[in-house]
């Protein structure tokens, strides 16, 4: 019974000598070659010493013995006792005798190595006694030693002290850490003694061979820990290499960190020597993936990094993360093996779970968003309203700190990936398009959170991306010519197959991807590899982000309305429904209270002032390099590009993916509106000559929204963000392009979108055209730009007729419907007003009611604000020039609408107008009396505006002009001069109305001489060819201001297509001569025409 168990341990050990065979003979190091004895103590022959630096080796130098340090020679040198030396020596590194009486000197403390000795004693009887330890039985003392298990029985009553004394918990790592420690002491003190070159070469390769054992069982032990006796209930294998890694952040948490360096633990400055040697160890014989493999997978998924609290943990564990990912990432043998771990890109990753299969997922996917992070909103930001700003601000500043720090750590991490080797370089890059082609769907309208990667994900992704852009973007982008303008042709990195493109079909762009493509060419250098991810990154990523951070202020701003809607009138209190109603408003509150905290976590990383600025960078050299491609001399920005652009687009340009554009302008809009203080110090020119650039040639872009944007873009950096500073203001009143360009550009544009081709280009036009406006007027006082608007009358005056015809329609329409809600608005009031009557009223019909008005005032406020911006443009321009308004397709709808409006304001129904609170809906009686009045004064010398006036039969009374002089006199609104002048010119018009009355009688007028739209007598009829129908020209003119269509037929149709029918113009030509009436004369003193 008794030999059993040792013939069972016998079989384990031989068993685990065949798994570690060639352990020591496989190393690189020069180890003695005998193969005598172990009794005996033979001459070692030893290969000579290579150079080796004694402190911190790069991982990829091939281990060499270390020299002795060039000292001055004394005269008689110290001698080296080599077997003497190497007995103790081995001794003292792993703490094991052969001799009993001298583990009993040390109380046991070094272990005594019985049945070893005994075995190797029977192998060489006639070996001195005691046997010597020696490099040659190294393996074999070190395989005894590990194999004592302090928890084993033994009847050998003189080996119990052994057992007993053995460390009860210390694992078979943290041995082989002592010993590997020890070791470096000894070399150190070896390295200062005076020994002959000789024999301190022979006692370095026992060193050396003592190493090489020490790492190959401590990466044994860190595979497979079961291998030797352990102790239970420790955590055993990569862990233990994980815990000391944890513990070089200074900042990481403390139960993650070591509670103090001892003997057996690495510490921090212990660490990277380590992995150097293990990397020496087992990267020639490609093991290190088995190796540290396990140690890279424990230290990314570390439970810690998957807490509900994230970064706000008050124990920063995420940091010990960082900092062992950086001590590993430091040795290039480290970070080349984990680009070949299959986690490092999982193949089987989708869109939703890369974050949490891949690597570095679980880092990347820390941060402050809402979705994935709610305690953070509600930790820092819950009831913000209620706290100083002070404190928010401090809440802010420390998240972005964090995040700082984070995304900083991450991008050292894969800055080290990338220059370990050109493999890990390419890892590095497919797993960024890997993060982007999973994620595609991120950019939809309607896409469902939980099926993609979260934002946190995505946005640190981004913003490593952005420092890897930091070395190609300069202030003078001298190197945009490195990037490669075919690389979607050459390069399948990125899938564009399902993204429209700025302006070509998918027919138009696989052509030219087959045209251009180079299958066997060089692949597309690093600086275009990371632009174009960075690109499409932004735009899954960031971009996106931004769209859901927006979202929250539309769903602030429903909730406001949602819970002004429960207010109502206020009748519910004191009524049975008081307590539902309370409720419900309480709850909107509590709701509001949750999205104002998601939008301040959001703006805490969004606008970032570091990421801010390495994203307006971006940006810039994207829209640098954008104008750069469409530029024929391909020079810009130097020098600047001149405009407008060739009618020929680059195809180059055409096929490349349209959110490139949508991302600039997205982009400009949100830092104009979250952080314009960011521009103060670059971008205000890149962004004026990027949207002066595809607004004076729109045909260079296909999507009318994205024009739309880029306006909407100036019209945000026009206005003050502060109350006296604007973003772009300045710049586009004082550079040359601007001067030059803004202004046409402008004009151009507010004619292109009155057709988008959407469905809600009617809706849509306003909103440019309200852009439009705020731009004019803020660029309006400059006379650089009114000589500008002159030349464009003077050198384009058809497009400026238009423009004005354009304006006019808008203005008529605006109006007409806001001033008809602010009649609807007054009557609701007035119902309302009478509080008791209308509690009386069902619910039902009061709900309904106040429903009403809601919509009547948010459409009102729109409608008003626009309409406001328009008259001010509309007596701008009639200030500044007048004969473009004279023209016959413009004078009489002029004024006619001025007429119409003059009625609505202080007519008869202007009462009507009289609503509570009209501040609130941007209505200004008084205001919009003296606009429309400077107008009628701005052409008043006009002998056509005067005629065009006294023609219109519907609206125009001179007791209208009567009663709005004495408004203006009465309220201050305009000075004498300015009444007396408008007296004059409605003395002209009332002479004027006159003498047309006399003129024409006409009686009965045949059909065919009538315009079939206007049904007024044709002056001039023309035939449209398509639909061959006669029509007068002045109105198929005035039609094809707004709609180059032929009318009848839905055609198009330019009024140089249409025909002049001369023989109908000759028949009632001869008609009028027939019938008119030649008693013009009157000749009434002004004073007796108009009363004022």
């Amino acid at each position: 019974m008794a030999t059993d168990p040792q013939n069972d341990a016998e079989r384990i050990r031989l068993k685990r000598l065949a798994k570690l065979q060639g352990v020591a003979s496989s190393t690189p190091r020069p180890t003695p070659t005998s193969s005598t004895p172990s009794g005996s103590n033979p001459v070692r022959s030893t290969p000579p010493p290579k150079p080796q630096t004694p402190v911190k080796r790069p991982a990829d130098v091939s281990p060499a013995p270390s020299p002795v340090p060039k000292k001055k020679s004394p005269p008689q040198p110290a001698h080296l006792d080599l077997p003497s030396w190497e007995d103790g020596i081995i001794s003292t590194v792993l703490n094991v005798t052969m001799r009993k009486e001298t583990a009993e000197a040390s109380g046991y403390q070094v272990v005594w190595l019985k049945n070893l000795a005994t075995e190797l004693e029977a192998e060489n009887p006639m070996s001195p006694k005691p046997i010597c330890l020696a490099a040659d039985i190294a393996d074999r003392v070190l395989i005894a030693r590990l194999e004592l298990d302090p928890q084993a029985m033994s009847d050998d009553l003189d080996y119990l002290p052994v057992l007993a004394s053995l460390p009860a918990q210390q694992t078979a790592f943290e041995y082989l850490v002592s010993c590997w420690k020890c070791l470096n002491g000894v070399r150190s003190a070896l390295l200062k003694k005076n020994y002959p070159p000789i024999q301190m070469q022979q006692a370095t390769a026992v060193l050396d061979k003592l190493r090489d054992l020490i790492i190959s069982y401590a990466g044994l032990t860190l595979q497979e820990p079961e291998m030797f006796s352990q102790p239970t209930g420790k955590p055993l294998g990569a862990i233990e290499l994980v815990a000391p890694l944890v513990s070089l952040s200074s900042l990481s948490a403390p139960l993650l960190s070591m509670s103090s360096s001892s003997e057996s633990t690495l510490g921090p400055s212990d660490i990277e020597p380590f992995l150097q040697d293990l990397v020496r160890r087992f990267e020639p014989d490609n093991e290190l993936d088995d190796v540290l493999g396990p140690v890279i997978r424990s230290l990314c998924f570390h439970p810690s990094l998957f807490r509900p609290e994230g970064l706000a943990g008050g124990d920063a564990s995420w940091r010990g993360i960082i900092g062992g990912l950086e001590a590993l990432v430091s040795i290039k043998g480290i970070a080349n093996m984990i680009t070949r771990l299959p986690e490092w890109n999982p193949t089987h990753a989708v869109a939703n779970n890369i974050e949490t299969t891949s690597l570095f997922g679980p880092l990347l996917r820390l941060g402050v968003f809402q979705r994935e992070w709610p305690s953070i909103a509600a930790a820092y930001f819950m009831k913000a309203k209620d706290r100083p700003a002070t404190d928010i601000q401090s809440a802010i500043a420390s998240l972005r700190g964090t995040l700082k720090s984070l995304q900083s750590s991450m991008f050292q991490i894969f800055n080290a990936l990338v220059r370990a080797s050109a493999e890990a370089r390419e890892a590095v890059l497919q797993y960024f398009a890997s993060a982007v082609s999973l994620n595609v769907k991120r950019a939809g309208m309607q896409v469902q959170p939980e099926t993609v990667a979260t934002d946190s994900y995505m946005v640190n992704l981004q913003a490593v991306l952005l420092r890897f852009c930091e070395p190609f973007i300069d202030a003078n982008y001298t190197k945009l010519d490195r990037i490669d303008p075919l690389y979607y042709a050459r390069s399948d990195r990125i899938e564009l197959k399902d993204e429209t493109r700025i302006n070509a079909d998918s027919n138009e762009a696989e052509q030219w991807r087959q045209q251009n493509e180079a299958p066997h060419g060089s692949p597309p250098n690093f600086i275009s590899e990371i632009f174009y991810l960075t690109l499409a990154m932004n735009h899954y990523g960031y971009q996106k982000t931004i769209t859901t951070y927006e979202e929250l202020a539309r769903q602030y701003d429903d909730m406001a309305r949602h819970a002004e809607m429960l207010e109502g009138d206020g009748s519910w209190r004191g009524s049975p429904l008081q307590a539902r109603t309370q409720a419900a408003i309480d709850a909107v509150k509590v709701e509001q209270d949750k999205v104002q905290a998601c939008q301040l976590a959001f703006q805490s990383q969004l606008a970032e002032p570091e990421l801010v600025f390495r994203t307006i960078s971006f940006t810039n050299f994207v829209s640098v390099w954008l104008i750069r491609s469409v530029d024929p001399r391909h020079k810009h920005p130097n020098p600047i590009l001149d405009l407008p652009l060739p009618k020929e687009v680059p195809l180059s340009f055409r096929v490349l993916p349209e959110y490139i554009v949508e991302d600039v302008v997205d982009y400009h809009c949100f830092v104009i509106r979250d952080a314009p203080e960011s521009l103060e110090l670059t971008g205000k020119i890149e962004m004026l000559l990027w949207a002066l650039t595809f607004l004076t040639s729109t045909w260079y872009i296909k999507n009318p929204f994205l024009k739309s944007k880029i306006v909407e873009a100036l019209c945000w950096a026009s206005m003050k963000y502060d109350g006296r500073r604007s973003v772009l203001e300045s710049t586009m009143n004082s550079h040359p392009m601007a001067l030059k360009h803004l202004m046409p550009a402008l004009m151009h544009f507010y004619i292109e979108v009155e057709q988008t081709g959407a469905s809600s280009q009617f809706y849509d036009k306003f909103n440019a055209r309200r852009n439009i406006a705020v731009i004019f007027r803020t660029i309006w006082d400059n006379p650089q730009h009114r000589d500008a608007l002159k030349i464009q009358t003077r050198d384009n005056i058809e497009r400026f007729v238009r423009f004005v015809n354009l304006m006019i329609n808008d203005l008529t329409y605006l109006m007409d419907e806001s001033l008809s809600d602010l009649v609807k608005i007054h009557e609701i009031q007035e119902e309302m007003k009478d509080a008791e009557a209308f509690a009386r009223k069902p619910v039902q019909h009061r709900r309904e009611r106040e429903s009403t008005l809601r919509s009547l005032e948010r459409q009102t406020i729109s409608y008003m604000q626009l309409g406001n911006t328009t008259i001010l443009l509309l007596k701008a321009f009639t200030h500044e020039t007048k004969e473009p308004f004279m023209v016959p397709e413009i004078v009489d709808r002029l004024a006619a609408m001025l007429d119409y409006n003059l009625d609505a304001l202080v007519g008869p129904r202007c009462t009507n107008l009289k609503v509570a609170n009209p501040e609130k809906y941007k209505f200004n009686i008084k205001q919009l009396l003296s606009d429309f009045l400077q107008v009628y004064l701005n052409l008043c010398d006009q002998g056509e505006f005067a005629r065009a006036v006294a023609s219109d039969g519907r609206s125009y009374r001179k007791e209208l002009f009567e009663k709005a002089a004495r408004i203006a006199r009465n309220k201050g609104l305009k000075s004498d001069d300015e009444i007396e002048k408008l007296h004059l010119f409605v003395v002209k018009v009332e002479e004027t109305k006159a003498t047309i009355e006399a003129e024409d009688d006409l009686g009965e007028i045949p059909d065919e001489f009538l315009d079939p739209l206007m049904y007024t007598l044709m002056r001039d009829p023309v035939l449209l060819p398509s639909s061959r129908t006669v029509i007068d020209r002045a109105t198929i003119k005035s039609h094809l201001l707004s709609d180059a269509k032929d009318p009848f037929n839905r055609m198009p149709l330019s009024l140089e297509d249409v025909v002049p029918d001369l023989d109908l113009k000759a028949r009632i030509e001869a008609f009028l001569a027939e019938r008119r009436n030649k008693n013009t004369a009157f000749d009434k003193p002004a004073e007796d025409v108009v009363d004022m």
